[in-house]
């Protein structure tokens, strides 16, 4: 893979010029300067490839599929009667229809208009539709007659992709498009907001270019190639998934969600349909790239994206896989890198290196470059970072910075909130996100250093890390495992493997169980559908010694109240089950209050278990007992013997 390296420079006030990110020099495919890149825009180029294989199959769902002549004579008429309703540079217009040739020829159609279009996922909430809508001031929305209930036509107006009399027959009085320029809108896209309400991404014409150049020479893109089109249509990536391929003259294959849900099944697919080349969340890619494959695919690239990748390739595949990263704001993909099969390891597969005139910085709160090696939040430069949020000039400030040590007038650095560093080698290590971190006790802990560990063990396939607050009121971290197939953890070892690993602190307190991590509809681990630790679902040792005593009864109910768990062993670890020394004192005082004995809080670091705390405490009691009268030692033996009958 030609990878963009991001070159050295001194300019600006950096403290670390010697890892000065610059941008290269934009080139077009043929490598000549981007001279004419104003002139010929997506559509465009879609239209060449209609004139020159208008038999070439473009877009392909299940039995339905559309070739390059029959797309662009569709979209042709369509566009010209939506010039004739106002649609001009940077007009947005709604598209809510499913994943379909249809929904292809009505973007292109917008686009040939002038406009940009806002994707709609006609299974969203009706509310949240409205809301998109409203937001976005979209006069205009494409759609298919079935999905009209859930868009009422006020104050936007519903034009049906399928009504002949629309897509057939031109307007008269179509007025020509307005200048066309590299910094109107191609696309909104709407992405979850920090103040609990959608946002929207307004995506440049000269952002979309750059991704599209960029993407046909790194992966040799030509008009043989198959690539596949599974992710949300509201999701950016998307995007990534039709457009670099249809100005290709590729053929883009709309995978069922059936297919998608079953990575073995998607595998045989990808082999049946010959696909060349596939995007697919970073959940999925795990699962993929784990499994065995035919030597004979024809899969050349696994692009995958979207969350932390935890797993390195097989070495026996047959294809090459490359991670990617890139916030909505930057146009789909800002970072990109050739993974390698690798013994596992500690680190994380890192998201490569800057894409085409794309800068990455790593800044700290003051903005000034931080040293290789050491973390700092991302910020992204270049052409790619979009004009901001739709309608929302406050957040945009806020997120959308003046670049501070850039030359060019306007420069700015979109603000990305993900942590990273830089490797001796010159890719980016992710590191989570900023608002991620977990603080316990004092602690500031990067939940992706844990997976990182939980990866290494054997039958971990998958996992995801937060932090919880228990009924207690304490923080705690939470592990959610998901073992391969045919595999039982042993939570023993699991914890074992962890401590050699791990700092005490960051070794979870709890382990949750699961078939499957729950995702939404970007392909992420949904960290809100993560269920609640019960009975059911939290690891135990199957070994563990349910209390045999008296004391060794009450000083399990004591714990179990204390660390806000369902259940404790008499040789479970006090410290593995969630506790520390601020907890460590409470036990102590309890212990006094309900033996009345006086334990030094040195014999729990000594021995943190039920059962030898236990057996120190009947040895106090016993001499006490030895010290006392016989009346007196009769009298308190038969109290406490109350206070166990009546706490059993």
């Amino acid at each position: 893979m030609n990878q963009n390296t991001m070159h050295e420079g001194t300019r600006g006030r950096s403290k670390h010029p010697d890892i000065r990110r610059r941008m290269p020099e934009w080139t077009s495919p043929s490598g000549t300067p981007d001279a004419e890149l104003g002139d010929t825009f997506v559509s465009d180029l879609v239209a060449a490839q209609a004139a020159s294989t208008p038999n070439a199959i473009a877009v392909l769902s299940g039995s339905e599929s559309i070739n390059y002549g029959d797309l662009e004579a569709q979209a042709t008429p369509l566009a010209e009667h939506l010039r004739a309703r106002g649609v001009g540079p940077d007009v947005v217009v709604g598209l809510c229809l499913e994943p379909s040739p249809a929904f292809v020829m009505g973007a292109l159609a917008i686009w040939k208009a002038g406009g940009a279009y806002l994707p709609l996922d006609p299974t969203y909430p009706k509310e949240r539709i409205h809301f998109i809508l409203k937001d976005a001031q979209v006069p205009l929305v494409l759609t298919r007659q079935k999905y009209a209930t859930s868009l009422p036509g006020e104050p936007w107006k519903l034009l049906d992709v399928d009504d002949r009399k629309i897509s057939d027959v031109p307007e008269p009085h179509a007025q020509p498009v307005g200048e066309l320029k590299l910094d109107n809108l191609a696309y909104v896209i709407y992405t979850s907001g920090s103040t609990g309400q959608p946002k929207g991404v307004e995506i440049t014409h000269g952002g979309l270019l750059n991704l599209l150049h960029w993407h046909r020479h790194e992966f040799a893109v030509t008009s043989m190639d198959r690539a596949t089109q599974l992710s949300s249509l509201g999701f950016d990536a998307a995007v990534w998934e039709i457009w670099p391929y249809l100005v290709a003259g590729a053929a883009v294959h709309i995978v069922d969600r059936e297919t998608v849900v079953v990575p073995e099944v998607l595998r045989d697919w990808i082999v049946k349909e010959k696909i060349t080349i596939s995007f697919v969340p970073t959940p999925l890619a795990e699962r993929l790239i784990t499994l065995k494959w035919p030597a004979h695919t024809s899969l050349r690239f696994l692009l995958t994206g979207a969350d932390v990748l935890h797993e390195y390739p097989r070495p026996d595949l047959p294809f090459a896989v490359v991670n990617n990263y890139g916030p909505t704001e930057c146009t789909v993909v800002a970072t990109s890198g050739l993974v390698l099969p690798n013994d596992i390891g500690e680190s994380l597969p890192a998201i490569g290196r800057p894409i085409t005139n794309t800068e990455i910085l790593l800044l700290n709160e003051r903005l000034e470059e931080v040293p290789i090696g050491s973390p700092g939040e991302m910020h992204i430069g270049g052409i790619s970072v979009a004009r901001g949020y739709r309608n929302h000039r406050e957040l945009t400030e806020e997120r959308f910075i003046p670049h501070p040590s850039s030359d060019v007038l306007g420069a700015r650095l979109f603000k990305t909130g993900d942590l990273a560093c830089l490797r001796p080698d010159g890719q980016i290590a992710f590191l989570g996100r900023i608002d991620d971190q977990i603080k316990i006790r004092g602690y500031r802990i990067e939940p992706n250093e844990i997976v990182a560990a939980l990866r290494c063990y054997p039958v971990v396939q998958a996992s995801v890390v937060i932090g919880s607050t228990s009924v207690s009121g304490e923080k705690r971290l939470v592990a959610y495992l998901v073992p391969k197939d045919g595999c039982e953890t042993c939570l023993s070892d699991l914890r074992q493997h962890l401590q050699a690993r791990l700092p005490a602190y960051m070794v979870p307190e709890v382990f949750v169980q699961l078939e499957s991590l729950p995702l939404n509809s970007n392909g992420k681990v949904d960290r809100a559908a993560l269920p609640l630790p019960n009975t059911s679902n939290t690891l135990r040792d199957s070994d563990s010694v349910e209390p045999r005593t008296p004391i060794e009864k009450r000083m399990a109910e004591i714990l179990t109240g204390l660390l806000a768990v369902e259940h404790v062993g008499v040789e479970d670890n006090f410290f593995l089950l969630g506790g520390h020394s601020l907890l460590g004192t409470q036990l102590i005082a309890r212990i006094h209050d309900h033996f009345g004995v006086e334990l030094p809080l040195r014999a729990l670091f000594k021995t943190p278990t039920i059962a030898a705390l236990s057996a120190q405490i009947e040895e106090l009691l016993v001499a006490r007992v030895e010290a006392m009268s016989e009346d007196e030692a009769q009298r308190i033996l038969g109290g406490q013997s109350q206070s166990f009958a009546e706490g059993m």
